[in-house]
């Protein structure tokens, strides 16, 4: 294991979190609030850490996949370590565990919270929370990769490690002109949610920061009544337009871009993920008819809450845990299925789920047909063994994981919805769950332990499993490789 390169990498990931972290003290300055400081502190730290083992590349660069999985995995995790002390150091959430556990939250695109007065936030800090939402919605590690040279050499390691879904593909021979391009489409349909937002009667702070909890999927709010607050049709219809655009594989926007519709349309997962979405809206619109009188509305709070749980958005214009059994059961439904890979969003995602069903069609032909050669495409292309091993062994350790996970949970003694729920929206990267963690409730209730396991969950749920799975592997720390 090469260990200097490394800490290397990791070192000049934290030198970017604190040149991230002069933002929100910008912001706080602009309010003259005093939690500028306390940004500028750790803004320092990160700084120093960075100076003394960050700037040197090391004589032998190489790494391979392992060394990118433990790269990605522990960067996450001291990314939330270190974003989360301005939030405690600052009073603003006066327990550290707490204040991780909304980091994490924040960074993975998940949106759940301890919080139970968003509004008491500094501004500063309400930034801020809301930026790891967009920081995290491609990937910190992405984030680091298109402002600076990170590993020129070894970068598609590091890429293939974050980027959710079955397989990870460069959109360009080079993996940071790939992060680049990302990030400029993804910084291009911000700005326009911004703009339609302010249309909407939103003030630029407010607009700001709820296009970033949009484009990272994340649903983190300034305000305590979520999007419901400013009870608009229009800002309705535009966050819920825009939470569906975030949980398209941003491929096919590059290759919109380039003008290659025809393969940006008949691709298979899109097609499968927005006719979930409009399967879904009509049977809950059906569902809630009779409690909002007009299919209008119906039509409003579905369409927008649907949205917002396939996507791992999490906002809420509406508390749904009021709602018909049948439309909740559909809502967590939704937590599993998630968005598209290559998306911001979080879930399984559409395309493991449809590579499951296909696999099952062809076992059915195969019974049925013994001798017959079968191959499972998608999109024409033809879906390689080892895609498939991959799909069926992260579809066993997340059922391991939701399993063991609701157990060690349940030792609070919540309600089975409660405690059920919980870990799959944290799991899924949703945030908010059913019972007494619905769209108005929060995590605040919970111990310790199940704190630590939601961030764990979280974290898993983001890198989808296997960077962490690597991390307690005893041969990992054994080997010379």
């Amino acid at each position: 294991m090469n260990i200097r390169m490394t800490v290397y990498i990791i070192s000049k990931m934290l030198g970017v979190e604190g040149a991230l972290l002069l933002i929100p003290a910008f912001v706080a300055v602009l309010y003259k609030e005093e939690s500028a400081l306390h940004f500028l502190v750790v803004s320092a730290a990160l700084g120093i850490i960075y100076f003394f083992t960050g700037r040197k590349k090391p004589g032998n660069k190489m790494i391979y996949k392992k060394e990118g999985l433990i790269i990605v995995g522990s960067a996450w995790i001291l990314w939330s370590l270190a974003g989360a002390l301005p939030f405690f150091l600052s009073g603003s959430i006066p327990s550290y565990l707490d204040a991780f556990f909304e980091t994490v939250s924040g960074f993975t695109t998940t949106g759940s919270t301890i919080l139970t007065d968003i509004e008491a936030l500094p501004r500063g800090m309400a930034f801020w929370r809301s930026l790891t939402h967009w920081i995290g919605g491609m990937g910190v590690l992405m984030f680091v990769m298109m402002l600076t040279s990170l590993d020129d050499e070894n970068s598609m390691h590091l890429m293939r490690a974050e980027v959710p879904g079955p397989e990870a593909d460069k959109l360009v021979p080079r993996a940071r002109t790939t992060a680049q391009i990302l990030y400029a489409m993804y910084f291009a349909l911000t700005a326009i949610e911004v703009v339609f937002l302010l249309f909407g009667g939103m003030d630029f702070y407010d607009a700001l920061l709820h296009a970033f909890s949009t484009a990272g999927t994340g649903g983190f709010s300034n305000m305590n009544a979520s999007v419901a607050h400013y009870d608009s049709a229009y800002i309705d219809g535009v966050v819920t337009v825009f939470m569906i655009l975030f949980g398209v594989n941003f491929n096919l926007y590059f290759f919109a871009c380039l003008r290659k519709w025809r393969e940006a349309l008949k691709n298979e997962e899109l097609h499968m993920y927005l006719g979930i979405i409009a399967g879904a809206i009509v049977l809950i619109t059906v569902d809630i008819l009779h409690l909002y009188g007009s299919v209008a509305h119906s039509f409003r709070y579905a369409s927008f809450q649907v949205a917002a749980i396939i996507t791992t958005t999490g906002f809420c214009t509406a508390d749904w845990n009021l709602w018909p059994e049948f439309s909740k059961t559909i809502l967590l439904a939704l937590m599993v299925v998630g968005a598209c890979a290559g998306s911001t969003g979080g879930g399984i995602k559409v395309s493991r789920l449809m590579i499951l069903l296909k696999s099952i069609k062809q076992d059915i032909k195969r019974t049925l047909h013994p001798k017959a050669v079968t191959i499972m495409r998608v999109n024409g292309r033809k879906v390689s063994s080892d895609t498939m091993w991959g799909v069926y062994i992260y579809f066993i350790c997340y059922i391991l994981i939701l399993i063991a996970s609701v157990l060690l949970v349940s030792i609070n003694n919540f309600d089975f919805a409660t405690t059920f729920s919980a870990v799959l929206t944290t799991l899924n990267n949703v945030g908010p769950g059913i019972s007494l963690v619905g769209p108005v409730e929060n995590f605040s209730g919970f111990s310790a332990l199940s704190k630590l396991i939601f961030c764990a969950d979280m974290l898993v749920g983001r890198l989808e499993i296997f960077p962490y799975l690597l991390l307690f592997s005893p041969e990992l720390w054994r080997r010379r490789f």
